[in-house]
C-alpha cells in the first residue's frame, strides 16, 4: 500500500477507533506495511489524541523502527509492530486499549491465555469457518523494555502461529490481518468477545 494511502486509512480507523470507545487519550497504536523489501510501515505517531490523528501525523518507519518519513516521533511500541509484520506477515497491525481488553488480560493471566469457543461472531476472524473452533488469546506480561517484549512477541508467534491476537496485561489488545480492512475487522470480533465477557461476568472464568 502507498505510504499517502495508508496514512489515509489509519487516520480513519484511528478516529472510529476513539469513538466507540477502544482508544482513550494518547493511548494505542496503528501501523501498515507500505514496503517489505526493506520493510517500511506506516505508523501513528508517539503521543498523539487518537480522536483527532490527521494523516500528516502518520509516520514512516523502517525495520529498527527508526523515523524514515515525517516530523513525529514514532510510537513506543513501533518494535512490536515490526516483530508481527516480520513474523506473520501481516500487513497491518492495530493495538488498541479497551477497557473489556484490559479487565479480562488480567483476570486471565494466571491461566496465560483466554480460549473462546461456540461464539458465532469467531467466525469474523480469518479462516475461522465454524463457531465450534477454538481461538486462543495469548496474555503477555507488560514491560517497559519493547526490545525484550517485541522478542517475546515474536517467539509467541512462532510458537503459536494459528492465533489472531494477543493481550497484553492489563494494557490492551494487538492483533493484524493481511490488510488494513481485515484488521479492523479482527479488533472489531475480539472486542466484541471481550465485552461479552465482561457484560456477562464471565470475564474471571475460562470460556
Amino acid at each position: 500500500m502507498p505510504f499517502r494511502a495508508a496514512a489515509r486509512e489509519i487516520a480513519e480507523i484511528s478516529r472510529a477507533f476513539y469513538f466507540r470507545g477502544w482508544v482513550f487519550g494518547t493511548s494505542g497504536n496503528f501501523s501498515a506495511v507500505v514496503r517489505r523489501e526493506p520493510l517500511r510501515l506506516a505508523i501513528t505517531a508517539s503521543g498523539l489524541d487518537k480522536g483527532s490523528v490527521e494523516p500528516s501525523q502518520i509516520v514512516e518507519i523502517d525495520a529498527s523502527a527508526k523515523v524514515a518519513r515525517g516530523q513525529h516521533r514514532a510510537s513506543a511500541e513501533a518494535l512490536i509492530h515490526v516483530a508481527i509484520a516480520r513474523e506473520r506477515g501481516a500487513g497491518a497491525i492495530l493495538h488498541t486499549h479497551s477497557i473489556c481488553g484490559t479487565i479480562p488480560s488480567e483476570e486471565h493471566a494466571g491461566g496465560g491465555a483466554i480460549v473462546l469457543q461456540g461464539y458465532e461472531m469467531l467466525k469474523g476472524l480469518e479462516g475461522v469457518t465454524s463457531h465450534q473452533d477454538t481461538e486462543r488469546l495469548p496474555i503477555v506480561e507488560n514491560s517497559q523494555n519493547m526490545e525484550e517484549l517485541s522478542a517475546e512477541i515474536a517467539g509467541l508467534l512462532g510458537r503459536q502461529p494459528e492465533i489472531h491476537g494477543l493481550l497484553l496485561r492489563k494494557h490492551g489488545l494487538y492483533t493484524w490481518g493481511a490488510t488494513l480492512p481485515e484488521a479492523k475487522r479482527h479488533v472489531e470480533i475480539i472486542e466484541f468477545l471481550m465485552e461479552v465477557l465482561v457484560r456477562s461476568g464471565s470475564a474471571g472464568n475460562r470460556y
